[in-house]
């Protein structure tokens, strides 16, 4: 009998932490999509466009360019060391 108790105890807080957390994960849910409303009128209001490639293209259109630092076809040095 104590035994079933015992689990019963188990079960019941396990339960009760499992709807916790759905609760949790839905709450971050439902504020990511209200954030994710408001960009998106803001956006609108402002006449951009709202899409990750749109802000892709704009942070890579602010970036400064810069050279590559290895072309195509060139040797690079490297020493490797056999640990033992």
């Amino acid at each position: 009998m104590t035994d079933f108790l015992s689990r019963l105890v188990r079960a019941v807080i396990f339960a009760v932490l499992a709807i916790v957390g759905m609760g949790m994960a839905l709450v971050f849910m439902l504020s990511t999509a209200i954030a994710v409303g408001i960009l998106y009128v803001v956006a609108r209001l402002r006449g951009k466009p709202f899409g990750a490639r749109a802000y892709w293209n704009q942070r890579q259109a602010a970036r400064p360019q810069r050279q590559q630092p290895f072309r195509h076809g060139e040797v690079i040095d490297v020493e490797v060391r056999e640990i033992r």
